[in-house]
């Protein structure tokens, strides 16, 4: 693992009587689960955990797949993606209506997180095959700011059924409603216009179920920082050093900031 991107997190092992995750963890003040794309928890992802801490804020970093710390590339990503597609039971890749196993762990882990670091409650990003974990997060109490970043389960390949779908269950869906309503709570999701991956019938259903209580930030793919990946990921691979990207994140970090009381 390179030493200098873990630089400053502490290991620890998480055991939910399930599973065992390790996670890496930096910064002090309320709790932010930063759920990590594909291929792994790889350096972009550490170093948008690291302002968080710099925000004031606690980045609980677990690690479900890949190699915390290596770098991403083409061959990663494909070899982790075609694990999880394949291999993986924790994760439900191709259904509509149904979060993933992993999720009872994660809410496991906030639950954790905000006995540990207090405030007002947990902040949960996903990204990319973990986006949309944070909104099925929402039947933990303890999570009060989810953040879907570039939500792409289920993977749509070709169904336009999919292509509409969220991957959470319907009480999972009605539980985050009443919350929102009776806690004045709210949801953050982000996606670049182009992206296969996260289409706009998503974002759609994400508008048809919660309403007003949906922040959508939809960046132009030109705001992209270059990669050789067509534009995605928007915490990090993607994430520019200035403009639009840089203030999607900004909002991001505020929102986390505003809503565990940081």
């Amino acid at each position: 693992m390179p030493a200098a991107d873990l630089e400053g997190f502490e290991r620890f092992e998480f055991d939910d009587g399930r599973w065992t995750r390790p996670v890496y963890r930096r910064g002090s003040g309320p709790a932010v689960i930063v759920i990590h794309e594909m291929p792994g928890l790889h350096p972009l992802v550490l170093a948008f955990a690291t302002r968080l801490a710099e925000a004031g804020l606690t980045a609980w970093c677990p690690s479900l797949f890949g190699e915390p710390g290596k770098p991403v590339s083409q061959a990663y990503l494909a070899a982790e993606a075609l694990k999880a597609i394949c291999v993986r039971r924790e994760f439900h890749v191709w259904s509509t209506d149904t979060s993933s196993p992993i999720v009872d762990w994660l809410r496991a882990l906030a639950r954790q997180a905000h006995a540990e670091c207090g405030g007002a409650g947990v902040g949960a990003v996903g990204m990319c095959f973990t986006g949309g974990f944070a909104l099925a997060m929402m039947t933990e109490p303890a999570v009060v700011a989810p953040v879907l970043a570039q939500p792409s389960l289920p993977l749509a390949a070709g169904s336009k059924k999919r292509a509409a779908a969220i991957g959470v269950s319907a009480a999972e869906i009605a539980c985050a409603r009443t919350r929102f309503e009776t806690e004045d709570l709210s949801m953050i999701g982000l996606r670049f216009k182009g992206d296969a991956l996260v289409g706009q019938a998503r974002f759609d259903r994400y508008r048809a179920e919660f309403g007003e209580r949906f922040e959508a930030i939809e960046l132009e793919d030109t705001d992209a920082a270059a990669s050789p990946i067509p534009p995605h990921s928007t915490l990090t691979l993607h994430l520019a050093a200035d403009g639009p990207t840089k203030a999607a994140e900004a909002r991001v970090i505020a929102f986390f900031r505003q809503r565990t009381g940081a």
